[in-house]
């Protein structure tokens, strides 16, 4: 939020250290977090949770100043990276549980305009995944399509 009276907003928000290098105090080695991440991810968790997970119970600070890849090119190389990006699949989670609050509440007009605005988030976002061929070219969204695709 804005200050009152200097029209600036200022600094906010929680900044990664910029030094790049392995902290001496960690006792993990490049392939111990790599098998960390990979048993991690064949147990179901997204790159987000794995990297909180690898955080705040093993005392990882970042992966790729140990490792020089980053969770999901870990991910990959083990063909364990999801069919949709994360980001992605959060926002089709998202559409879809307004989708099912819309059906249920009609006049909800606020509601609706959010979920046209989450809509076209989510075009977007397809058609640059498109581009940079992270997802098939030939996939089309449609509400009940990521219904099925969020059950899974």
């Amino acid at each position: 939020m804005a200050r009152m009276y200097s029209r600036k907003r200022g600094k906010h928000g929680s900044k990664k250290p910029p030094i790049k290098i392995v902290p001496k105090w960690l006792k993990f080695k490049k392939d111990d977090v790599e098998k960390l991440v990979v048993e991690l991810a064949r147990k179901g968790y997204s790159s987000s949770m794995i990297g909180l997970i690898l955080r705040d119970s093993y005392g990882i600070p970042d992966v790729k100043t140990i490792t020089g890849k980053t969770i999901s090119q870990i991910m990959k190389e083990n063909k364990l990276y999801p069919q949709f990006p994360e980001d992605l699949m959060n926002l089709f989670k998202k559409a879809v549980n307004l989708h099912e609050h819309l059906k249920t509440h009609k006049k909800d007009k606020s509601s609706k305009r959010g979920f046209q605005n989450l809509e076209s988030k989510i075009r977007r976002l397809i058609k640059y995944y498109k581009r940079k061929k992270v997802i098939p070219e030939e996939f089309v969204y449609d509400i009940e399509k990521v219904k099925l695709l969020v059950e899974k």
